[in-house]
């Protein structure tokens, strides 16, 4: 096998872990790495995972080149800083790969040489902000969500930093880290990894006037990403990590989704001169299916620019594809005008009556007779949708993935000893000898297909042979534990060989001095700790506002920014239909009556939600 180029440039496949087990599941099916939260201080507080299970996961990954990160991406109070300092030395001692954090009050602390990941909350979203944080000694910027493509460029043209962009998942409606309003309705932070997900509730659209305009819709309740299409722009931009989104995610979702995007990214980076960041071949009988698991609908997002049809305001709930409409009713079942094959166990959504998103499971089928598991109220004409696929859900869970390390073994005879040599796919080499003072065998062809049978038997290990070449002038008696012996002998010492090529994320040290961009800082620049604000004042920085969750008054401030607008998903935009656009200022209006009013800056593209006293 030839060794490993060393202009290739490694692609990595980045996939959530909600526990351990599920990052082992994730790399078995082509994750080249996983991000895993910590027992405290991640941006899901509902995903911790203890020391022992990390350190575990490590090893496994470690093992096929697969790196694991460590989520420690919450605002920190002071009392906080040293918490979390001793857990990073904790977690540099079990072998992460990278820390992904938030609050710069680390900065200012005694941490480990670790590599650092500047988490989205950052809101890393500009060439200057992105330098900057390459300049004190981050090794990767985790993009904002909302970058489009030629934004991304523009970074990539003046940073030599990695790049990490999300290419799937749930999307938050606000810049990264620039969201208080889960934190300012109901004290729940997200920054503090305690959001309550406001942006998933029902509001009115109301005008100044109070009329009105819409009632009880997801205002704010954004579709899922995807980009499987411009995953080959992305390559081009200069990405390097590929992430998808979900840590709170299950097992079948991490496995369906990797699988989907395993596949698409080979297909692109032979012909880039580029390979997965870890090793190893994926074996699985599944074709995913990224429409057959958990989503609000697709859209691209920005990637592309501007555009509307980003928001599901019927349900944030996952709809599902498709399915028909009811053409009769009949007592307890009915009849679909679709040849769609429909299998019992089937998740069959709709919107009621009240638009409602209501739903059941299929007991029954007959044709195009449908029979629920339960009562439920069908009129002639209303339309269905498949959010369970049965057949499909049954196939994942059954379906098996394998992640395969492939080498190549040589079996000789050299100067009295019996030589077995392994080569890997990545070029790493070791070697194994055994005095050769065994008698002849007796019958030497059987005797061969013996030795051979038992060198091959790899099954319970990472690896797969491709070739087994032997170089035998006298095949010598061995008895199968000896056989055995050896085989374990090298992959042992192959397994420690890699462990020492084994390509790292490199610690950078920072640069001291370097100016921050901007010298007046905001609640929005999310300062929570003296460490922090130390941290922006040795940077240049004259002015600081206490983050949010400090406790300052945001009566009358925004509590959201977001690139998203309302108006322009709704049609309303004045650049595009001047005469409609409703009497400003705008409000949402909570299920409580709590009123936010929408701010719109057309000149900067963005909206603002402001709370009001």
């Amino acid at each position: 096998m030839p060794l490993m180029q060393n202009q290739i440039t490694r692609i990595e496949l980045l996939a959530p872990a909600r526990t351990a087990a599920i990052g082992r599941l994730a790399i078995d099916c082509g994750a080249d790495a996983v991000y895993i939260g910590a027992p405290r201080f991640g941006a899901r507080v509902q995903a911790g995972n203890s020391l022992r299970d990390i350190a575990d996961l490590v090893q496994y990954a470690h093992r096929s080149w697969a790196r694991v990160y460590v989520t420690l991406n919450t605002l920190l109070f002071d009392e906080e800083i040293p918490q979390a300092v001793t857990l990073s030395q904790e977690l540099a001692q079990i072998g992460v790969d990278a820390l992904i954090i938030q609050d710069v009050g680390l900065l200012e602390s005694d941490l480990p040489p670790i590599p650092l990941i500047a988490s989205t909350q950052m809101h890393n979203h500009t060439p200057e902000r992105v330098r900057f944080l390459q300049d004190v000694g981050f090794t990767r910027v985790i993009l904002a969500r909302e970058c489009t493509l030629t934004e991304i460029k523009a970074i990539r043209s003046r940073c030599e930093i990695e790049l990490e962009c999300f290419i799937h998942g749930a999307l938050c409606v606000s810049y990264s880290g620039q969201c208080y309003l889960s934190h300012v309705l109901g004290g729940r932070s997200g920054n503090r990894g305690e959001c309550a997900q406001p942006c998933r509730l029902p509001y009115h659209l109301c005008d100044r006037n109070g009329r009105v305009l819409l009632r009880d819709r997801h205002l704010l309740s954004l579709k899922d990403l995807n980009l499987t299409e411009h995953l080959g722009d992305l390559l081009d931009a200069g990405i390097t990590s590929f992430k998808i989104e979900g840590r709170l995610k299950e097992a079948d979702y991490v496995k369906n989704i990797v699988l989907h995007y395993r596949r698409h990214l080979d297909q692109l980076l032979e012909s880039r001169a580029m390979r997965p960041a870890a090793s190893g071949a994926i074996h699985s009988d599944l074709a995913p299916d990224p429409h057959k698991t958990f989503n609000r609908g697709y859209s691209d997002y920005f990637i592309r620019g501007r555009r509307a049809d980003l928001a599901s305001f019927e349900s944030p709930k996952s709809i599902g594809v498709p399915l028909g409409r009811v053409n009769t009713v009949h007592g307890s079942s009915f009849t679909i005008d679709s040849d769609e094959p429909i299998q019992p166990g089937d998740g069959v959504s709709f919107f009621d009556g009240r638009g409602v998103l209501s739903g059941f499971r299929v007991h029954l089928v007959d044709g195009r007779r449908i029979t629920p598991h339960k009562k439920i109220q069908l009129l002639p004409g209303q339309e269905l949708f498949r959010n369970y696929h049965a057949v499909f859900s049954e196939r994942l869970q059954r379906s098996e993935c394998k992640r395969s390390i492939l080498i190549d073994l040589r079996l000789v005879q050299t100067d009295g000893f019996l030589t077995l040599a392994a080569q890997d796919s990545d070029g790493n080499h070791v070697v194994v000898r055994r005095p050769q003072i065994d008698p002849p065998a007796e019958k030497p062809d059987a005797m061969l297909q013996r030795l051979k049978q038992q060198l091959l038997r790899l099954g319970e290990t990472e690896f797969t042979c491709c070739e087994l070449r032997t170089d035998l002038q006298v095949i010598p008696f061995l008895p199968a534990a000896a056989m055995n012996a050896l085989r374990r002998e090298v992959i042992e010492a192959l397994r420690l060989e890699r462990l020492r090529n084994r390509p790292q994320m490199v610690y950078q040290a920072g640069d001291q001095k370097v100016p921050f961009p901007v010298k007046h800082l905001t609640y929005t620049a999310n300062v929570l700790n003296r460490r922090a604000q130390e941290f922006y004042r040795r940077h240049g920085v004259d002015s600081i506002e206490p983050a949010a969750e400090s406790g300052i008054d945001l009566q009358g401030r925004p509590a959201m920014v977001t690139r998203y607008c309302l108006k322009h998903e709704l049609g309303w935009c004045p650049h595009q239909n001047p005469d409609i656009v409703p009497a400003e200022p705008l409000f949402l209006v909570t299920q409580s009556g709590r009123k936010l009013r929408l701010d719109f800056d057309c000149h900067a593209c963005v909206m603002r939600i402001i709370v009001e006293p």
